[in-house]
């Protein structure tokens, strides 16, 4: 099984686990988890904050899950034929 697999079969896992055993995880991942903290730029967040901010005025439209993914999975494909 490839990393990504693992990480998407975790990351459901989590969504449905019940409380004790996320807690668990926790503990055993705990000093990982926060060495690993992401501080994102102040330039970052700036150009989210207008993206939502164009969303929410109504000047900017999301792409629907299946669109993205269908627009992903073009690429990739793209890619590998190269």
């Amino acid at each position: 099984m490839n990393t990504a697999s693992i990480r998407q079969q975790l990351h459901n896992y989590l969504e449905v686990a019940d409380d004790k055993k996320v807690k668990a995880i926790y503990t055993m991942m705990e000093e990982e988890i926060k060495e690993a903290n992401i501080e994102y730029s102040d330039e970052l967040k700036a150009d989210l904050d207008g993206r939502y901010a164009a969303y929410k005025d109504g000047k900017e439209k999301l792409v629907p899950a299946a669109e993205s993914k269908r627009r992903i999975n073009k690429l990739l494909k793209q890619g590998k034929a190269k």
